[in-house]
């Protein structure tokens, strides 16, 4: 039996409240102005404390608000429902190979994080338990799901990604479209029970689903006590892994002190002439402070291939060794693949950081070796593109 299952009760957008995920900002100040510009984006609803009028509350104080937000797009018709379908996706953009998608609802309890613990759906990376604890209580309030997890179907990718292509390709007009910030379109069509759903479903469910954006919402589900989870399936071939880079927005050293620290921890360090860009390659991180850039080779420690990824060896010989830095500290902001390496000079050279770390993305070979041993990626390591859109579905939970 598959462990992809149609949604009960679903919400479909009918347009104008699809949005970028919660956690995919690096300045809260733009999820608010995004609110402001479009009141009936989702993120209202899942950034209650960001939305214009709610600003100064807590999070939790602002649930409240995030109720009445939903109640009210549902009853205004930005959202009408069905029952017992699963959504096709696709994300087109002129130049860009069309990326598909399966929304549909996953068994929480196939969640598995490490190699002793069975289950299909494997999370991988370490997470900030303060951020889940935020998705139990909006879950709880809100009594639905508005953001997907993303998830990799390694075990018949091809072939789900053939099936659905075929099937968008057949469905007709899509229920609802939008349009994200980089110009990407999102199309979804309806799909009710019947053998193309059944089809759909197993070849979703057919081999081991890997968490490539969500961590924090798929734990928050099993946390939550949820029996299924939001989820967009997706395909290898439809996605690609960006960059995550850090920055720091108060050393706890002196720039000379901080390099001095990373060569005698073993770094080869080498200035850099030029704009600073993310690294073309693992291996090497660029390095951004006081002006001037630096490219760094970071030892090698024992361990495997875990162990010397670069996100890794940044995380314990930088952040922690070098700075005394715990990944969680609130002076650490990690920054995905959307925000250019201009971008984060550009906040050391205003002053509102000290240091941009740039690095190379994870390899898909790195990724998927990794995950099927059950081993957990470094926080904020891997930033999936394109993104699965938030508001775009809706399902309610059955209390």
């Amino acid at each position: 039996m598959t462990v992809v299952h149609p949604i009960a009760r679903a919400w479909i957008t009918t347009g104008g409240t699809g949005a970028q995920n919660y956690d995919e900002f690096a300045d809260d100040a733009e999820i608010t102005a995004i609110i402001e510009a479009n009141p009936h984006s989702a993120l209202g609803i899942e950034m209650p404390h960001r939305a214009p009028e709610s600003l100064g509350k807590s999070f939790l104080d602002a649930l409240p608000d995030a109720v009445a937000r939903l109640v009210e797009a549902k009853a205004d018709g930005s959202y009408t429902p069905a029952e017992q379908v699963v959504v096709l996706y696709r994300i087109s953009a002129p130049g860009e190979e069309s990326a598909y998608g399966l929304f549909a609802m996953v068994g929480t309890d196939q969640i598995s994080t490490r190699a002793d613990e069975p289950g299909l759906v494997i999370r991988n990376e370490d997470v900030f338990i303060a951020k889940v604890r935020e998705r139990v209580a909006l879950a709880d309030a809100l009594g639905h799901l508005l953001s997907p997890v993303l998830l990799l179907q390694t075990g018949r990718g091809d072939e789900l990604h053939a099936a659905l292509a075929a099937a968008t390709e057949s469905a007709g007009a899509p229920a609802a479209t939008d349009v994200d910030q980089s110009g990407r379109t999102h199309a979804i069509w309806l799909l009710g029970p019947g053998p193309e759903q059944d089809e759909l479903t197993a070849l979703a469910g057919g081999g081991e689903l890997v968490v490539a954006d969500g961590n924090h919402r798929s734990l928050a589900a099993q946390t939550g006590g949820l029996l299924r989870f939001l989820s967009v399936i997706t395909t290898p071939a439809s996605v690609a892994i960006q960059p995550y880079n850090r920055l720091v927005s108060e050393l706890t050293t002196t720039p000379e002190e901080l390099l001095d620290r990373l060569r005698t921890a073993g770094a080869e360090i080498a200035p850099i002439d030029g704009p600073v860009e993310v690294p073309a390659a693992g291996g090497d991180v660029h390095l951004y402070l006081a002006g001037q850039g630096y490219a760094v080779t970071l030892p090698h420690v024992d361990g495997g291939r875990l162990e010397n990824l670069d996100h890794a060896l940044v995380e314990r010989l930088l952040l922690r060794d070098a700075l005394g830095l715990d990944p969680g500290d609130k002076r650490i902001t990690y920054v995905g693949g959307d925000y250019p390496a201009s971008w984060l000079t550009g906040e050391v050279d205003s002053g509102r950081a000290e240091l941009a770390v740039l690095v190379a993305p994870v390899t898909v070979d790195d990724f998927v070796a990794v995950n099927l041993a059950r081993e957990k990626m470094p926080r904020k390591s891997t930033w999936f593109t394109p993104k699965a859109r938030g508001g775009l579905v809706v399902a309610e939970l059955s209390r």
